[in-house]
């Protein structure tokens, strides 16, 4: 239960790991607790409260759905909630299907322009839902 230092010198595990966890512990609540304070003398609103009976034209997902919201204007609603599930699940399971060892550099290539053409779809489609 005891490190060695450099000196060959031991320092016992209890009181002087314990004390120094203990001194991180009281500093995370103290910033904790300050912040907990300041939130509450200088709340923050978020503005109107939200109406059920009327939704605003603008509504759009965050922007981490905004190539799903724009891929869903273009192929039918039950493909476009079933396909990203599929595909994350395809993508999951790849491994365990794909076992053979791929040593030839043209498969690299075909694999880095793929996941090139792939990102930059993703970004022009999140762009694209943003905008529009």
């Amino acid at each position: 239960m005891t490190e060695k230092t450099i000196e060959g010198e031991s320092i016992p595990f209890y009181p002087d790991h314990v004390r120094t966890e203990l001194k991180v512990a009281i500093g995370v609540l103290a910033v904790v607790f300050i912040f907990g304070v300041l939130g509450m003398i200088f709340p923050i609103g978020l503005g109107e409260p939200a109406d059920p009976l009327n939704t605003p034209a603008h509504t759009k997902p965050e922007w981490y759905f905004l190539a799903l919201y724009q891929l869903l204007k273009f192929i039918p609603k039950t493909i476009g909630a079933t396909a990203p599930v599929i595909a994350v699940l395809v993508l999951m399971l790849w491994p365990f299907f794909d076992r053979k060892p791929d040593k030839s550099p043209s498969i690299y290539r075909k694999r880095l322009i793929a996941i090139v053409v792939i990102t930059i779809i993703l970004v022009a489609m999140t762009y694209w839902g943003e905008v529009s």
